[in-house]
């Protein structure tokens, strides 16, 4: 069923080179470097370590126009539909999101993410004006277009009006990353 759908991802008009090369941030943005890196932490334990990764002239109060990739190592084991149910609500408080919107995120993220283990990682690829491309491990999961949903979704670690605002400020490397 795996290789099926990698099959099918592929032949997909947007998928080109991109899906079948990747290996990481490197090969998906061949001209990027890490900005910043930080940890999450959760009542003391650590959940993942993050990475943006950026190409020239990336400018994070405009992040939505730019291509970036954030990946997220995982430092414990975690349920996909934890992981999207935590995303949209943390995407409500960085902009306003429908119930309509909601439900077809929310939707979106529960097949796309899944459980994930210490090792694992995610990486998430914003295409300006396209949406979102998610990969596990370097493998292709799969992406949602629409571009209001890449703007809330990448919102969580890089708008202002993140939760989190000192992971922001060490992932836009304004700040010592992760100790």
């Amino acid at each position: 069923m795996r290789r099926r759908l990698l099959i099918a991802l592929t032949t997909l008009p947007w998928a080109g080179p991109l899906w079948a090369s990747h290996g990481g941030p490197g090969r998906l943005l061949p001209s990027a470097r890490r900005l910043g890196q930080a940890r999450l932490r959760f009542f003391g334990l650590s959940v993942y370590d993050a990475s943006l990764w950026v190409e020239p002239g990336f400018d994070v109060a405009d992040f939505g126009r730019h291509r970036f990739a954030l990946e997220l190592h995982y430092l414990r084991t975690l349920y996909g539909k934890a992981i999207a149910e935590r995303s949209l609500k943390e995407m409500r408080g960085v902009g306003s999101v429908s119930e309509a919107q909601a439900e077809r995120w929310l939707s979106a993220m529960v097949k796309l993410f899944p459980d994930v283990k210490d090792g694992d990682h995610i990486t998430g690829l914003h295409v300006p004006g396209a949406g979102a491309r998610f990969f596990l491990n370097d493998q292709p999961l799969g992406e949602v277009p629409d571009p209001e949903f890449a703007q809330r979704f990448f919102g969580i670690w890089l708008s202002a009006a993140t939760s989190e605002p000192q992971m922001r400020a060490q992932l836009i490397g304004a700040a010592e990353g992760p100790r």
